[in-house]
């Protein structure tokens, strides 16, 4: 992989993983922009993964409560996918939900990314459901 994970730094870095996002959901997906952006983004901490010549080329961001961190929006761009980069956002996703203090990761998984989830420890629960038009499957991971 020869992109780095971090914290988005600022608004900017912000603001381009929300295009990653409207890139793969709404272009690619077809998920409708009002139901990507829900309103959200202002209280989560926004993961980026980021390629020195093409900016912020992946992204999740995470929510805290209590003591439950919600995984979501988790999209990389598509000539960037199959270079690990998925693998370190989730990881850097464990080191900051661990750091914040929780017990578990919770997430909405499309069905096509839950071998993903799998691989790094997150177990389904509950049935299959659709989420803006797409089949999902909810995954939890304990960190305990």
């Amino acid at each position: 992989m020869s992109a780095g994970v971090r914290r988005a730094r600022d608004a900017a870095e912000r603001e381009a993983a929300i295009e990653v996002r409207r890139l793969v959901f709404c272009v690619e997906q077809g998920v409708p922009l009002k139901d990507e952006l829900d309103g959200r983004d202002a209280e989560a901490l926004h993961l980026v993964a980021v390629d020195d010549g093409d900016g912020v080329i992946g992204t999740c961001r995470l929510l805290f409560r209590g003591r439950t961190c919600q995984l979501s929006r988790m999209a990389i761009v598509e000539e960037a996918r199959g270079r690990g980069i998925g693998h370190a956002l989730l990881d850097l996703a464990d080191a900051e939900a661990r750091r914040a203090g929780t017990s578990r990761i919770a997430l909405h998984a499309q069905m096509h990314a839950q071998s993903l989830y799998a691989r790094h420890g997150y177990t389904p629960r509950g049935p299959r459901f659709e989420e803006a038009g797409i089949e999902h499957v909810a995954m939890e991971k304990s960190l305990a």
